[in-house]
């Protein structure tokens, strides 16, 4: 009996162990995903920003200072 339990034991913690560690790689490659995604989208906003301070070029002086410095435009 006492070996029966055991076996049911290593057996249901194995299971349990593949399980985790198969949804961590799942995750993990999510993750990466999601960070690629995010990293392009911030890097397609700054691009509409810069392009768009360009733009301005012959605007007021103030904004083209902010624009300069990294800061957002507001309308």
């Amino acid at each position: 009996m006492a070996l029966t339990n055991f076996i049911l034991t290593v057996a249901g913690v194995s299971a349990v162990v593949l399980l985790l560690r198969s949804d961590v790689k799942q995750s993990a490659t999510i993750f990466r995903r999601n960070v690629k995604h995010i990293r392009n989208w911030l890097e397609e906003e700054s691009t509409a920003a810069s392009k768009e301070c360009k733009a301005q070029g012959a605007g007021v002086k103030d904004s083209r200072e902010r624009c300069s410095k990294g800061e957002t435009l507001m309308f």
